[in-house]
């Protein structure tokens, strides 16, 4: 089982403005090579997939395990921009 502790895993102290990298922060949590791209991709690619272990892998990849909670952190970084 796991313990839901909402902080963060390591502190987030930002002193100055850089609009760069917010903008490279951004492009990731939608952009075409950002996280819901390959969401979207992984979730696709199951449709073609003949082996119902792997598609059921693509699946749990595509919703939850790792593409989903990689755009929360994401939105978490972006929360803490000034």
């Amino acid at each position: 089982m796991w313990i839901y502790e909402k902080r963060l895993q390591y502190p987030v102290n930002i002193k100055q403005c850089n609009p760069d990298l917010a903008k490279l922060i951004i492009t990731q949590y939608g952009g075409p090579h950002g996280e819901l791209g390959a969401s979207l991709r992984y979730l696709s690619q199951r449709y073609s997939m003949p082996y119902p272990e792997v598609k059921a892998i693509l699946t749990d990849i595509g919703t939850s395990v790792a593409e989903m909670f990689h755009r929360t952190d994401i939105g978490t970084i972006l929360a803490h921009i000034p």
